[in-house]
């Protein structure tokens, strides 16, 4: 039976795997996620009150900082030159009734033209841009969540199309 996991020898150890029989092609991958706060906390955001400065301006210089450094983070990835990021903001402020929270949606775009996909560079800037969410906003909430980090969207390469089916994101 042949294993679906490539990050693995003959020996079972982890490898880096060999993309150089790959056609390049061009790639693109969608990653979403949201943070979880107090209204209060939204609030402080929306007016501009956070003490560390503009939180989603930062947040997205952060995220796109993430993508290019996946490799440097996570073993396995490989060092890609990514010809686009783009991480958009989707601000819920009615409280969800369960919760109480309100939510900032994180959605991350990133293409290339390679070898090997970006579904890591894509996951990788979601997660960065809500941390770095929740760094800026710590003082004022510090029980916010980071919540839903998937990939929604992928094309190119030999797998061809991938869209997560509770997601409506396509680029």
């Amino acid at each position: 039976m042949n294993n679906p996991l490539t990050h693995f020898n003959d020996q079972g150890r982890a490898r880096m795997v060999d993309v150089s029989e790959k056609s390049v092609t061009e790639r693109v991958a969608t990653a979403t996620g949201a943070i979880l706060m107090k209204p209060a906390t939204l609030a402080l955001i929306q007016k501009g009150e956070i003490k560390k400065g503009d939180v989603l301006a930062v947040a997205q210089v952060a995220g796109i900082m993430g993508a290019k450094k996946t490799p440097e983070l996570i073993p396995m990835c490989h060092p890609l030159n990514l010809t686009g990021v783009d991480i958009c903001f989707e601000i819920n402020s009615e409280p969800e009734p369960d919760s109480g929270l309100c939510s900032i949606d994180i959605n991350a775009t990133v293409k290339i033209s390679g070898k090997t996909g970006v579904e890591m560079e894509a996951l990788t800037a979601v997660a960065i841009t809500a941390l770095t969410i929740y760094d800026m906003c710590k003082a004022a909430d510090r029980e916010m969540v980071i919540a839903d980090i998937g990939l929604a969207y992928k094309a190119g390469g030999k797998s061809g199309i991938f869209q997560r089916e509770s997601s409506e994101t396509n680029t």
